[in-house]
């Protein structure tokens, strides 16, 4: 196995806002999915750029992803997540809630449909829905949880003020409902798609280009064990799920 290239200086200090003195702050769960397209020479990301007004990440370019809402735990979805995955995902988690990973996996979908107005899902009858899934459910669709890996996690260092436990999950572009945008979607300011050179030559954060890295190693091939990166007591751990 190819281990991920681990940036001797990967996520540094200087590099972003400071937590101000205090207890550290608890990481919130939160998702990533990184839709992979193979219609062309080489395989595309799908990436956006956050608003330079944006108080965590301004102007970085990142996948769709967020927090986790407590309508990821109930809303419905055309099929679920592999035995495998959702094996991976319950592991180190620090509460045991045996519908985090399915929650998991929820948020990623619909955050990838609020930021850049894509359906990861199948068709199914519309269907009133709450909270931030109403929308989603509104289009005559169902998240396709099936067509999901797990491929990485991370959780942000304890000196940043704002700090999330991420899933990163990848999904083929064919499993999308369409790859024409839903109208009046989308919360970055810029979308593209990206082969892995031009990924790796945007303004990322640190934790994203270590897992771009690690998504060129998947696409060649074999499975492959999800990294996860962590602080420890000020320091930098690199285990793997």
């Amino acid at each position: 196995m190819t281990k991920p290239i681990l940036d001797p200086n990967y996520d540094p200090r200087s590099d972003g806002a400071m937590r101000d003195g205090g207890k550290a702050i608890r990481p919130r769960h939160a998702a990533t999915l990184i839709v992979v397209r193979r219609d062309a020479e080489k395989p595309r990301l799908l990436m956006g750029r956050r608003a330079k007004g944006h108080a965590f990440m301004p102007s970085k370019w990142v996948f769709p992803g967020g927090r986790v809402d407590r309508g990821d735990f109930t809303a419905p979805s055309a099929s679920e997540l592999d035995p495998d995955v959702e094996a991976k995902l319950a592991l180190t988690l620090r509460h045991k809630s045996p519908a985090l990973p399915r929650a998991l996996a929820m948020a990623a979908v619909r955050e990838t449909f609020e930021e850049v107005g894509l359906l990861l899902a199948k068709p199914a009858p519309t269907r009133p829905g709450a909270g931030p899934w109403r929308e989603f459910l509104a289009q005559g669709a169902a998240p396709d949880l099936a067509a999901l890996s797990f491929v990485a996690r991370a959780i942000t260092p304890p000196y940043r003020p704002r700090r999330f436990d991420a899933r990163f999950f990848m999904a083929d572009a064919e499993a999308l409902v369409s790859l024409e945008r839903q109208p009046d979607c989308g919360e970055l300011d810029e979308i593209a798609w990206v082969d892995l050179d031009e990924a790796l030559a945007l303004d990322l954060p640190n934790i994203t280009r270590f897992v771009v890295a690690e998504v060129a190693e998947r696409l060649t091939g074999a499975e492959r064990p999800a990294p996860f990166m962590r602080f420890l007591q000020g320091a930098r751990r690199l285990d793997y799920l």
